[in-house]
């Protein structure tokens, strides 16, 4: 069930032919793709918050040559999505993981990220998942105990949150950049697991970890893209390269 994102409101929402609205009146329009933008002025940063379209696009690229698929299948193989199940990915982009996971088994499935452009581009790829423009760092638009899968792939996280939709024999899954991540293109990154644990501890329990890693071998283009999607623009010409993909995944159940 889709709350009202109004502050003070947080009513369900009703669906007519092209908007949603709740009982009080407040009305949000349901785009043409099919997407339904919930985020409040004030929970936007900036004009155009999220990710930006070169680095969605560089990201798009990617997962279209398979350099990403030995990713999707190990968060496959530990989350282990069932039919019918229902799912939330937290900052889910442009909908690669999730519609990916809706396509090998029939999901209940809905994404949620801040940035317009890329839950406009999940809708048009991705057209029998849900998307929702909203900011998962203040309110998740959903009713209590709503999921029994939540994903938050190499994106931002909200214990409390992610606590309160989550049904009480449902799991999070939490994928995080391992340190040797790309480390041919931005050298060896901090060990996020320590922090993400402790974050999540006081309401959730650990029940796997584990990190997986794989290489690719990128053409120039590519290796252009793969720089462009962590925001690191090459200020020369790239060149073919071996690079290194890897993630630290957290299983984790509600405490």
């Amino acid at each position: 069930m889709l709350l009202c994102p109004v502050r003070d409101c947080h009513l369900a929402l009703a669906r007519a032919t092209a908007r949603v609205f709740c009982p009080r009146g407040h009305s949000f329009d349901i785009a043409r793709s099919g997407y339904i933008n919930l985020l409040q002025p004030q929970d936007r940063r900036s004009k155009l918050p999220g990710d930006t379209l070169d680095a969605l696009a560089s990201r798009r690229r990617l997962h279209d040559h398979g350099v990403t698929q030995p990713l999707l299948q190990a968060i496959s193989d530990l989350a282990v999505p069932s039919a019918n199940e229902s799912v939330l990915d937290a900052g889910c982009g442009e909908g690669f993981y999730l519609g990916s996971l809706a396509k090998q088994s029939p999901l209940a499935a809905h994404g949620l990220d801040i940035s317009v452009p890329a839950i406009e581009s999940a809708a048009r790829r991705y057209p029998d998942c849900e998307w929702i423009v909203a900011n998962a760092d203040r309110f998740i638009p959903y009713a209590e105990r709503s999921f029994s899968l939540i994903l938050s792939i190499t994106a931002r996280m909200n214990p409390e949150e992610f606590r309160r939709v989550v049904r009480e024999n449902g799991r999070l899954l939490i994928a995080l950049p391992a340190p040797n991540d790309l480390i041919e293109l931005r050298g060896v990154t901090r060990d996020r697991v320590p922090r993400t644990m402790a974050a999540f501890s006081p309401t959730f329990t650990l029940t796997t970890q584990r990190r997986i890693t794989t290489t690719a071998t990128l053409d120039a283009p590519s290796v252009y893209d793969a720089l462009l999607s962590i925001y690191r623009p090459p200020s020369h010409p790239t060149t073919p390269r071996q690079v290194t993909l890897s993630l630290d995944l957290l299983l984790f159940h509600p405490a």
